[in-house]
């Protein structure tokens, strides 16, 4: 496994590894993907290996542009709509899978559907055009493990299970997309995410939020454990027990660290992942305390991640 700070040549060599099978790891504006070649039943079924990940929790694919899901998806008007103002961007679309798709059937988790969207980082875009198919690339991290912001984050959670990381710095949003069926009548948001339901709601209507089994996932992220240090999470804390470390927000006196000092929800969001990983030391702390955070905005997907960092591990 080899660091390499992103260029042209690096791009190159990234995408020859992809076309041959390989994993390569790669920032988005979101998280960093592992991703691999879709149209590679050999390469998707690496990507499970590599994290871990159960074979019924499906992935997201990664494409330049609205105009390479033809090949795999039957989009309707919405997509239009929504494409045209939030591609490129944190939005995943879940649509009817093509009979004939190009995709490898195992990365829709055993459904009729596919997650597909459109990363807004010029890296991505990059090697995306560099590869010249579609990518699967779930979060660069062991799966129900916390994602990672930043290159070091995947080099010490995967290893040598990823065959190159490309090294974008940190990422912008550092929480995943939202995640949007638009496959029914009404639209249903499967994952909150930096994209608002109201926002979406602006551009398409009325949209619903899903009441999902996290036994059988239908989008990314929807296990009830999920996002998770390696200790405990307590939430909604003012205060800290007796070896816990407080995660703050706003105004909170004994805050080991703050997500946010200023109360900014969307700069809580770009910290929540690598403030988690920084705290989850067993040879510090017994478990991780987080702060209240507004559930308004962004705040609903941050504390949708929490609840599933916190949730009973089995």
């Amino acid at each position: 496994m080899t660091v390499r700070a992103a260029s042209p040549d690096v791009i190159a060599d990234a995408a020859a590894l992809l076309r041959a099978g390989k994993l390569v790891a790669f920032p988005t504006e979101t998280v960093y993907g592992l991703g691999g070649d879709a149209t590679n039943a050999q390469a998707v079924a690496h990507i499970y290996a590599a994290k871990g990940r159960p074979s019924f929790n499906p992935l997201i694919v990664h494409v330049a542009g609205p105009e390479w899901v033809a090949g795999l998806a039957l989009p309707d008007g919405r997509f239009d709509k929504l494409t045209r103002k939030f591609w490129p961007g944190p939005l995943t679309l879940v649509m009817k899978r093509r009979p004939d798709t190009t995709a490898a059937e195992l990365l829709s988790g055993g459904l009729d559907t596919i997650a597909v969207r459109a990363p807004d980082h010029p890296l991505a875009r990059d090697l995306l055009l560099a590869v010249k198919r579609p990518l699967a690339a779930p979060s660069a991290n062991p799966s129900g493990r916390l994602s990672p912001t930043t290159a070091a984050h995947v080099q010490e959670s995967l290893g040598n299970k990823v065959d190159l990381i490309l090294d974008g710095g940190a990422c912008r949003i550092g929480l995943e997309s939202t995640v949007l069926d638009i496959t029914g009548d009404v639209a249903t948001i499967l994952r909150p995410g930096s994209l608002t339901a109201a926002e979406i709601s602006a551009v398409i209507g009325p949209v619903a939020v899903s009441t999902h089994d996290p036994e059988r996932p239908a989008a990314p992220g929807q296990m009830a454990s999920h996002y998770a240090p390696g200790l405990p999470v307590r939430l909604g804390a003012t205060t800290a027990h007796t070896g816990e470390a407080l995660l703050g927000f706003g105004d909170t006196p004994g805050a080991v660290m703050n997500l946010s000092a200023a109360g900014d929800p969307v700069e809580a969001a770009a910290n929540l992942f690598a403030m988690l990983r920084a705290l989850d030391d067993p040879r510090r702390f017994e478990a991780i305390a987080v702060a209240p955070i507004p559930d308004a905005g962004i705040g609903a997907a941050i504390n949708d991640r929490l609840r599933r960092a916190a949730a009973p591990r089995y």
